[in-house]
């Protein structure tokens, strides 16, 4: 089953904390893949996302050293298309892409 979440900090706190713990929360939901995108003050998106366990994904993507005001979270259960790094969520714009 997917899961979403999102985070949006006024104070310009980071949120990639809040977003892997909640990624790590919607873990026992089942998953095939998962991913963040945080925009920081500059307005550039990142997306980091790939097939695999968060705590995988979260040194083999360096998710921690994401830094941003405003962000999501996406955990993904393949139920149409292939379980592959593309088809992981979040799907954000220019996919893979600084925007």
């Amino acid at each position: 089953m997917c899961g979403i979440g999102a985070c949006l900090s006024f104070t310009g706190e980071n949120v990639t904390p809040k977003i892997l713990k909640m990624l790590k929360n919607l873990e026992y939901r089942g998953y095939d893949s998962a991913g963040m995108a945080v925009m920081n003050h500059k307005g550039t998106i990142e997306i980091r996302k790939d097939v695999g366990k968060i705590d995988e994904l979260v040194e083999k993507l360096n998710l921690k050293e994401l830094y941003g005001y405003v962000g999501v979270g996406h955990t993904r259960w393949a139920t149409h298309g292939p379980v592959t790094k593309w088809n992981a969520h979040p799907h954000i714009g220019c996919d893979e892409k600084k925007v």
